[in-house]
């Protein structure tokens, strides 16, 4: 499935890419849009994960727990579950954070944590993975989940 992952991710990026002409291949490209300021994961309830530096400083170096969802726009079950996930981890009032990663766009953390189908929500604390499941779950599976992560 990673392998399958990759492939998907490397034809995108090929595919999304235009071919250039002559005249364009000689102009440079133009400079990376500046990344916004990262906030702390305390700031905010959730947050989308930028890179692998922002996940390693959002997620693996976080004071607290932190719940990483991987998801994928086509993926119709991880549509429903994210508005779950939010409200779950809202009710525990900062104690809990969540990060929204993208397995399209970031498909090298997807490979290293072994996620091989979405949605998959793994919980960290520490930098330490703690719990996971795949799939999707109702609101009081949900509550039961975040409240074992986070030690209630």
């Amino acid at each position: 499935m990673a392998h399958r992952l990759l492939a998907r991710r490397i034809w995108t990026v090929a595919v999304k890419e235009p071919r250039c002409s002559a005249s364009s291949c000689l102009r440079p490209p133009p400079a990376a849009a500046p990344r916004p300021p990262t906030s702390s994961p305390r700031r905010g309830v959730s947050f989308t994960v930028q890179d692998h530096d922002d996940f390693t400083e959002r997620v693996v170096n976080s004071e607290l727990p932190v719940l990483v969802d991987f998801h994928a726009q086509w993926c119709g079950p991880c549509k429903i579950l994210g508005p779950r996930l939010e409200k779950a981890i809202a009710k525990q009032k900062g104690r809990v954070a969540m990060a929204k990663v993208d397995i399209d766009e970031h498909t090298d953390l997807a490979i290293e944590y072994g996620v091989s189908a979405v949605p998959t929500v793994i919980a960290m604390r520490g930098g330490d993975v703690v719990d996971q499941f795949v799939g999707i779950k109702d609101e009081d599976q949900l509550d039961s989940f975040v409240q074992k992560v986070i030690g209630q």
